[in-house]
């Protein structure tokens, strides 16, 4: 199944918060972003700021994915101060406050800094996830990914609400 079928199909299944959708989606947009040559080996890691339900939902994709031959690891990181080395950095709601100062630190650094609040799609989150009618869907900031470095697939950006920010 392609992306832009399974990410519709799962969209129209979408209501309310959902980690276990959360994590198929941040799964399939790591295939279809890439990272410069230097972040290609070694681990994969995605961090999670601060508590949230989306840690545990990452650890059942971490313990039998791989984002090509990089195994994933998930870490949790409880300030913005402590988040470092990530490929990928979720930041849940309760949280999203630190969207500021994480997009400082990284700068034009290649994370990809995913979040799940309205409004921080525009506020500099890469992508943002958004509930409208009912059904899961996502903001791709152009703007702030482009700082990043990282290459974004048309395929992904077909679905996204593009935004700038």
């Amino acid at each position: 199944m392609t992306l832009p079928l399974v990410l519709f199909v799962m969209a129209s299944a979408a209501y309310g918060q959902d980690y276990k959708l959360y994590k198929v989606y941040i799964y399939n947009f790591t295939k279809y972003i890439q990272w410069p040559t230097d972040k290609q080996s070694g681990d994969f890691i995605i961090g999670v700021v601060g508590k949230s339900a989306m840690l545990e939902e990452l650890q059942s994709i971490a313990a039998s994915r791989t984002v090509g031959s990089q195994k994933i690891v998930i870490k949790e990181f409880s300030n913005a101060t402590d988040v470092d080395n990530c490929h990928v950095v979720f930041i849940p709601s309760n949280k999203s406050n630190l969207l500021g100062e994480l997009s400082t630190k990284f700068g034009n650094k290649p994370v990809l800094i995913i979040t799940e609040k309205t409004g921080l799609g525009k506020q500099g989150s890469n992508i943002n996830f958004v509930l409208i009618d009912g059904k899961l869907k996502y903001e791709l900031n152009k703007e702030a990914i482009e700082k990043t470095g990282l290459k974004v697939s048309t395929e992904l950006t077909k679905l996204a609400i593009m935004i700038n920010g």
